[in-house]
């Protein structure tokens, strides 16, 4: 595989299956090149999506939409004659693009047509159980006078002070009259749910759209009155996710998960590193109950009830893997549906029969997948990359090893294309983000990890799952509480222990790369040992006494470094200390690996001032280091020469300094 097969990769997402089950549309992103339509734009490339649909038996696979910024979310109608989708069509004005509205498109063919026009555009919508309605969020506009102020560039921006609150609409698709429901200080998070007779909405909120703010709260909006009546989860339980609605109306299903820290003085606490249990809330009663927190130790994902109401359907990650599980409401024992699969966003038919859903695998992307309602038995439905037919893979292989206390840990194997069991290759280890994140058994080909372009340059890629990672427990997630830099640092080097004593790493020629709590650990570890030949740190975090104060997540970091950094009251440092105890910056005089710093340049979530830290503290000692900015980026990379950049630029670092000089000519 190479770079240009990468970039070239197509990716299947929004599945929606058709109410009665014969049909799914779905839509396919990728790489666009609109300099043959607009040679204004220059020489460019724009990541778009489109909508596409298939049938049930896999034929009549088709591209519905063409729109010059690509169209996302598609949605069928209840009845079946329409699909809504979300684009962002027209002639700019001045500086101002087309904001993304809600469109609607004759499922039988014909010219789709706008239905939204609010100024600020339409986001996270979902049809009303009779098709007559559409609910909506939108973030409230500015003010003409705000508005003219930014154009003439009188734009003080106070830090944490663009407020602007997104609220519930709904607009009447005969009559294209859209009704705000929402309004006031507080923002309305995720697509809002439906009661099964249309008069009422369940919906999530928090009282800021910060990041950083963990608040949540789960409400019942009458459309007609527009009264707004709370939902109390279990006593100590926070709501993660909207409320979906029970068939009959009586019961409504979401996640919250156990509250662990009280507020800081803003009112906002750090994070609670805990389960999203599956929570059942009786309406009439106005009663919660946690139904799975007892025996599911994996947070729950997409709800979903069964036709009967007898099941809520919900996704998790477990372990390497993204499967289906089903709650029997009477007994609440929870039965797991689907096993060592990669399922995605799983949509069902009316009735309950029939479910699309995209999935991907260790040799191929996402596909469109159909199966019956017990998932038994998929079927595929796309190829959306047929190219890679003539592409040579390495294979994949789950692996677990002991660390060094004793505990279980597992990663992701990925051998060289053609590898002969006994021979040693050179080992890359790629670290996760999060670190509530985890490495997936399913393709691996990305800016964020090219893992098949380094198969086919004969080299062996780790992706561990030390502790801190997700779908291992609760115990397992919360192990590396008070303790970053310590037993996950010893997960991921005890993995490199395993593959050496198997015969499959090359001990002399190791190297490690993450992006992010990926880009911490690579950075930690550099300082703490020599062991490997090179590194590349993306989006890292060395200094955590300013990381706290700068980053748009303090409360993410506090969670793990037990609270802000400061001095208690008998004048101790220990706070202080802790932080700067497990800070890679505190040990730049120990690094020998030659280390490549890539970032965002417009990075919110881990500052620039990171790498600079960083960056004087290792040049400043003589150490080799190289850093470089990527502009306009946030914390990931958006752009695509950028993410080229990123992959051969990290390969050609770490080759250097890693392999011989006759294997590099």
């Amino acid at each position: 595989m190479s770079l240009d097969d990468v970039m070239a990769l197509r990716s299947v997402g929004g599945v929606d299956m058709s109410p009665d089950g014969s049909r799914v549309v779905y839509t396919v992103g990728g790489w666009e090149h609109p300099a043959a339509r607009d040679t204004s734009k220059g020489d460019r490339h724009d990541m778009r999506s489109h909508i596409w649909m298939v049938s049930r038996g896999g034929g009549d696979q088709r591209q519905l939409t063409f729109g010059e910024r690509g169209e996302s979310a598609p949605q069928w109608s209840p009845a079946g004659s329409h699909i809504a989708f979300i684009a962002a069509r027209g002639t700019p004005v001045g500086d101002d693009a087309p904001r993304p509205q809600l469109w609607l498109l004759p499922s039988a063919g014909g010219e789709a047509w706008q239905l939204t026009t609010v100024r600020d555009g339409a986001n996270s919508y979902v049809w009303s159980p009779d098709g007559s309605q559409i609910a909506f969020l939108s973030t409230d506009s500015l003010s003409r006078d705000a508005e003219a102020r930014i154009k003439r560039r009188d734009d003080p921006k106070p830090f944490e002070g663009d407020l602007r609150r997104a609220h519930l609409w709904v607009v009447n698709v005969a009559t294209k009259q859209a009704t705000k429901l929402t309004s006031g200080d507080f923002t309305v998070r995720g697509a809002p749910t439906w009661s099964p007779d249309g008069t009422r909405l369940a919906i999530l909120t928090s009282p800021t759209p910060l990041i950083r703010d963990e608040r949540r709260d789960a409400w019942i909006v009458t459309v007609a009155s527009r009264e707004k009546v709370r939902i109390s989860p279990p006593p100590s339980m926070l709501a993660q996710g909207t409320p979906v609605w029970s068939p009959d109306g009586k019961m409504l299903a979401f996640g919250a998960l156990t509250e662990t820290w009280k507020a800081n003085g803003d009112s906002i606490a750090p994070r609670s590193l805990k389960n999203t249990n599956l929570v059942l809330y009786d309406i009439a009663a106005r009663s919660a109950r946690d139904a799975s927190g007892a025996q599911f130790d994996n947070s729950v994902g997409q709800l979903h009830w069964s036709a009967d109401g007898r099941q809520v359907l919900f996704t998790a990650q477990v372990r390497a893997y993204g499967n289906v599980y089903a709650l029997d409401v009477a007994s609440g024992r929870v039965t797991e549906l689907t096993r060592d699969l990669m399922i995605r966003a799983p949509s069902y038919a009316s009735d309950g029969r029939t479910v699309a859903f995209a999935m991907d695998s260790p040799d191929s992307p996402a596909e469109v997948y159909i199966a019956d309602g017990s998932f038994a038995s998929p079927t595929r439905l796309t190829t959306t990359n047929p190219q890679l037919a003539g592409v040579s893979l390495g294979q994949t292989e789950v692996i677990t090893w002991k660390s060094s206390d004793g505990w279980s840990v597992e990663g992701i194997l990925l051998k060289p294309v053609g590898y002969t069991p006994g021979q040693r290759v050179p080992l890359l280890v790629d670290v996760h983000g999060g670190p509530t994140g985890a490495h997936t058994n399913g393709f691996k080909a990305n800016w964020g990890s090219a893992g098949h372009y380094w198969a086919g340059r004969g080299w062996a890629v780790l992706y561990p799952n030390p502790r801190g990672s997700t779908g291992y427990g609760e115990k397992f997630m919360r192990g590396n509480l008070k303790d970053w830099g310590g037993g996950d640092y010893r997960d991921i080097m005890t993995g490199v222990d395993e593959l050496v004593k198997r015969g499959i790493a090359d001990s002399d020629r190791l190297a490690i790369t993450g992006w992010s709590y990926g880009g911490y650990m690579t950075g930690w570890v550099v300082s703490q040992t020599g062991r490997f030949k090179a590194a590349m740190m993306g989006a890292g975090l060395v200094n955590m006494v300013s990381m706290y104060g700068t980053t748009d997540i303090p409360g993410y970091i506090g969670t793990f470094y037990d609270g802000m950094p400061q001095l208690d009251g008998t004048m101790s440092n220990k706070s202080l200390e802790f932080y700067r105890s497990r800070s890679a910056i505190s040990y730049s005089d120990k690094v020998t690996t030659p280390l490549l710093m890539l970032h965002g340049g417009n990075d919110e979530r881990v500052p620039i001032g990171q790498p600079m830290e960083y960056f004087r503290n290792l040049r400043d000692r003589g150490k080799t280091a190289e850093l470089v900015f990527y502009p306009r980026e946030g914390h990931g990379l958006s752009e695509y020469y950028h993410q080229i950049d990123k992959m051969q630029r990290e390969y050609e670092w770490i080759a250097r300094h890693t392999l011989p000089a006759k294997v590099l000519q």
